[in-house]
């Protein structure tokens, strides 16, 4: 028996019982642990311990009438179980199919599926191996809480304190990026995970207020992680290759439609070198517009070529 199905197994038997069971109890309803009372006790730790980083509420409670005092284990449904989210069977299958073919570095997605229930007919072992791993990051965790609770979020990015409200995390180019709201700079920022001094720490829950619509920049652009003011530049794109350029900025940065096919689009820099290398990828068929400086350094640059 591998440690899953006895995580499994232990989950089941500490949910269904009516009252808290010992060490010893647990041991001789459960098959796979070891033999020795020492080998035992180390891997009954691990085991809770890994439960309880997988969210599992395992409590702890003295049982009463022994001699000695001893404790017991048990997950009370309450604390376990979520509210029904009303998912079909095929939605919960595609659940069960996404978290097993995609993993957060080397981690599992389906251990949090557990608690809202097995697809049932539906194999859950479909994918044998991950189609896709995304890279992990120590500040994920807390961020992900800060995003889903409205928590404000205080780090250190390119040597500044930061106290931003974060509305979003995205993954784009085998990076995570953070778009929120900067509380110092007044206004939406994004930021790149990876590029976080220390450790993100968070305040009180429903500290702020998303956006009622939908919040712009988010993947960030290479051209946006500047430290400077943002300059707004108009960028001439030909028909062939218009559609691609709204696709990957979004029907918002369209500023003009012309009769030939091409497109003028609104696009915040920050960093000039990423977005010279951006537009660069267009050759002819791209042409910085405004604003006048902007146009003359990309001219500078392409005469010192």
């Amino acid at each position: 028996m591998d440690k899953l199905e006895r995580l499994l197994n232990l989950t089941m038997t500490l949910l269904q019982t009516p009252r808290p069971l010992t060490a010893a109890q647990i041991r001789g309803r459960i098959p796979g642990y070891p033999d020795s009372d020492l080998a035992f006790r180390r891997a009954f730790e691990r085991d809770k311990e890994s439960l309880r980083e997988m969210g599992v509420p395992i409590s702890v409670e003295p049982i009463t009438h022994t001699d000695p005092p001893a404790d017991g284990y048990r997950i009370r449904e309450a604390d376990y179980y979520l509210r029904d989210p009303g998912f079909e069977h095929d939605e919960l299958a595609a659940l069960h199919l996404a978290a097993s073919a995609v993993r957060l570095d080397s981690t599992h997605g389906v251990e949090g599926l557990w608690k809202l229930g097995s697809p049932g007919d539906v194999a859950t072992d479909v994918v044998s191996a991950p189609v896709a791993e995304l890279p992990g990051d120590p500040n994920l965790g807390p961020l992900f809480n800060a995003v889903a609770e409205r928590r404000p979020a205080r780090f250190r990015y390119n040597d500044r304190d930061r106290d931003v409200d974060p509305y979003r995390l995205d993954f784009q180019r085998g990076r995570w990026y953070l778009t929120g709201f900067d509380r110092d700079k007044g206004e939406e920022r994004n930021f790149r995970v990876d590029r976080i001094a220390g450790a993100v720490t968070v305040g009180d829950a429903r500290s702020f207020d998303r956006p009622e619509t939908a919040v712009r920049g988010g993947p960030a652009q290479p051209w946006q992680f500047g430290e400077g003011e943002p300059v707004t530049a108009h960028l001439l794109v030909d028909r062939d290759q218009a559609g691609w350029v709204r696709g990957h900025l979004g029907d918002e940065s369209v500023v003009e439609e012309r009769p030939d096919g091409s497109v003028v689009f609104r696009v915040e820099v920050t960093t000039w070198p990423a977005f010279r290398s951006f537009v660069l990828t267009f050759l002819e068929h791209a042409e910085i517009l405004s604003p006048p400086e902007l146009r003359q350094q990309m001219v500078d640059w392409l005469v010192a070529q």
